[in-house]
């Protein structure tokens, strides 16, 4: 008889001596993905940005990793620029050979302010948390369609880029972007011959990471560990959005104000009434169940 309490087993990607490739690797929840697949037997090459935290990393994910530090390796990287994401695919291929799991992970959180402030603002912020997942894409895909084992690609996108809630526009339109590009990502590695590699959306909750921009863990947040073992599991089970709760918002809550969102486009209601004065009574309402 079958327990249905037991875990499912790892995806067939995450198998040991397959490759791991994880950008913005040096910290949050990018260093907890690398310890968690150098862990599981795979080897794991960490692309960040040069310097001691990148070297830190390396350290740590060696001393976590189950074939030890040979199966670790760290190769600056700056998303931002296709021609260094190309240099990190070949030096993984050639040191370790074809990638099973690509992790387009690397992210900032700077705000350059309103729609029409800091132009250049606006385009470092979409160069790394946009153009870096399809950089990664453009650079590791082609090559991971003409393997024949099982692959995923992980995009970290996040909560805000469903909701768009107001404070922060272009880091919304980075994740919104990456969502839209992810999901059309499934869609097509659908339709390639084989079925081999899937996508999947990684949608963090409250995190403490570096982008949280503060010294201790608040309460509220989860660490990158919890994200993690939420993501192990969703990808067990095959879910593309991998929506992580947290230590304030549970799915339900996150449920209905995506719903809420939506909702703004089918019933025309203004532009993120979420946080409309005039909607503002209708939206606790919708939040209590009362309508």
């Amino acid at each position: 008889m079958t327990d249905l309490a037991a875990p499912a087993a790892p995806h067939p990607a995450l198998r040991a001596d397959a490759t791991a490739v994880v950008t913005g690797a040096a910290s949050g929840i990018g260093l907890a993905a690398a310890k968690r697949f150098a862990a599981m037997g795979l080897k794991v090459v960490l692309a960040d940005l040069p310097g001691a935290a990148l070297e830190a990393a390396r350290d740590a994910v060696g001393a976590a990793a189950a074939g030890g530090p040979a199966y670790v390796r760290a190769i600056e990287t700056d998303v931002a620029q296709y021609d260094q994401v190309e240099r990190l695919a070949r030096e993984t291929a050639a040191a370790y050979g074809p990638v099973s799991v690509l992790m387009n992970n690397a992210g900032i959180g700077r705000n350059p302010g309103k729609p029409w402030e800091d132009l250049a603002g606006w385009k470092s912020l979409l160069d790394v948390n946009l153009w870096g997942v399809i950089h990664g894409v453009q650079a590791f895909v082609p090559a991971m369609l003409g393997e024949s084992a099982p692959a995923l690609v992980i995009n970290t996108g996040s909560k805000q880029g469903i909701t768009t809630p107001p404070g922060n526009a272009a880091y919304n339109l980075s994740k919104a972007g990456v969502k839209v590009f992810t999901e059309a990502l499934a869609h097509a590695l659908r339709e390639a011959e084989g079925h081999r590699i899937a996508a999947h959306l990684l949608i963090p909750g409250f995190t403490f990471t570096g982008i949280t921009g503060v010294a201790e863990k608040p309460a509220g947040a989860w660490t990158a560990d919890q994200v993690v073992d939420f993501m192990l599991e969703a990808l067990a089970r095959g879910d593309f959005y991998i929506l992580c709760p947290d230590n304030e918002v549970t799915r339900p809550m996150d449920e209905k104000r995506m719903q809420w969102a939506a909702e703004d486009v089918i019933k025309n209601r203004p532009a993120l009434s979420r946080w409309h004065p005039d909607y503002k009574e209708a939206f606790a309402r919708f939040m209590r169940g009362e309508g």
